[in-house]
């Protein structure tokens, strides 16, 4: 019996991956947990492997971009073929075949996501009256619903979810607007169509359109929404670096001749960061339907840029860990993460984040709040400072942090009060090493 191959879900986060390689021919046997196919998702690309054991029949080429959930594929017993759209009795096929891209439908079933089934169920939708826009014809929820929506319009008013937000965020009365799809259905360009074209500058021209899908796009949406759902503010505060970088000396010379990791600046904030939270617990929260939530846990996520974006893996427990533990972590993490080795369960789970600019000169910034908790702390560069002494002036090393909070959980003085805890502790860094 054919077994079909579907697009996993990996991570919480993840709506749709794309196919940048298929790992073994079409035709060729597969055996139960044999890596199937190369996976690019919105934080990290992974082999995925077969749930089951036949001859692998792709439905979709590589580089195809599909939602979770989507059919990618078949696993056929020797001798069957593929479901097709003709509902004929299955024929022998050998390893060799070359499989049709898939039709509306597969038998006597239409193809469709296991979702686009629970809305039209739930909507008394009938499939087969439902026009797919997913790979072959698949029908989709976004489908689904758009067909509900186009049962309530008027005649020749019919328009996706997506085209009535847009409509309403350019002020544009739907209406007014011809539209230029199927019975007169419309389309996102009559949106376009319907604006005011300016009468002087002419439009720039573009010469790159870099695509807001994959990891950028998640960027994007998860950074939008950071912004739209949170009350975020910054506090810029400058912290003393010199007991930091007379102990980092310290362990560069005595452990010139180990295998101990000498921690980095970023490695005695992390730490510093960590111990700070269980003073500030406020701090490491999240704020839910029913209030804030104090997290017992303290998970440190950490920013490392990778072409393309950035990820943030994650330092379980880490005001539990040593100083060395800590850098030992976040070489291997951050190494995982910038050759594609890191898996999904490492970027999962982070109940505050630590990002740092100081690599590009960077005093301050505003960084941007990580859907799920309440805060987030910048790291700027380490740079010489002035202080004055019986009107003497000393040179010192210091740091701005930005720390950015949600205002719907924490107020700005208890903001500042963690700050002043990181603080004294750097000032101190002997107590990191406890």
């Amino acid at each position: 019996m054919a077994v079909e191959v579907l697009l996993p879900k990996i991570g919480l986060t993840m709506q749709e991956g794309t196919i940048d390689e298929w790992l073994v021919p079409t035709g060729a046997v597969v055996t139960e947990g044999e890596a199937l196919l190369r996976l690019a998702t919105d934080k990290v690309d992974v082999d995925v492997e077969a749930e089951a054991g036949g001859l692998f029949h792709p439905v979709v080429p590589a580089g195809t971009t599909v939602p979770a959930g989507a059919l990618i594929g078949w696993l056929l017993a020797e001798g069957e073929r593929p479901p097709d759209s003709a509902g004929e009795p299955a024929g022998a096929v050998t390893s060799t075949t070359t499989v049709a891209p898939p039709v509306d439908r597969v038998g006597d079933r239409l193809l469709s996501s296991p979702n686009a089934r629970r809305v039209a169920a739930a909507a008394d939708v009938d499939l087969t009256v439902v026009h797919g826009t997913g790979p072959g014809g698949r029908i989709v929820s976004e489908d689904v619903e758009d067909h509900i929506a186009s049962l309530a319009a008027p005649a020749g008013r019919a328009s996706s979810p997506l085209v009535r937000k847009l409509a309403k965020e350019r002020g544009i009365d739907l209406s007014e607007v011809n539209g230029t799809g199927p019975g007169g259905r419309i389309r996102r360009a009559d949106l376009d169509a319907a604006l005011p074209v300016p009468e002087t500058t002419a439009p720039a021209r573009s010469t790159e359109v870099i695509p807001l899908t994959g990891m950028r796009g998640t960027i994007a949406r998860r950074m939008h929404a950071s912004l739209q759902e949170m009350a975020q503010l910054t506090h810029g505060y400058e912290v003393r670096m010199d007991a930091v970088v007379s102990l980092r000396d310290r362990f560069k010379e005595e452990w010139s001749d180990s295998d101990l990791p000498v921690p980095s600046i970023n490695d005695f904030l992390l730490k510093a960061a960590a111990l700070a939270l269980r003073e500030h617990p406020l701090l490491n929260a999240t704020v839910r339907e029913d209030g804030i939530h104090l997290l017992d846990d303290i998970h440190l996520g950490f920013a490392v840029a990778v072409p393309g974006g950035l990820m943030v893996p994650v330092i379980e427990d880490a005001a539990e860990l040593s100083l060395a533990r800590i850098a030992e972590r976040t070489r291997a993490l951050a190494e995982a993460a910038r050759t594609g080795r890191i898996s999904p369960a490492q970027l999962e789970g982070a109940t505050f984040t630590v990002t740092s600019l100081g690599g590009y000169g960077v005093d301050f910034f505003t960084p941007v709040i990580n859907p799920g908790n309440v805060a987030i702390l910048g790291v700027g560069r380490l740079r010489d400072g002035v202080e004055w002494t019986d009107d003497k002036p000393l040179r010192t090393r210091v740091l701005t942090l930005s720390l950015t909070f949600d205002h719907r959980a924490v107020d700005g003085a208890p903001a500042a009060e963690y700050l002043r805890t990181l603080s004294e502790l750097l000032s101190r860094p002997l107590r990191l090493l406890v």
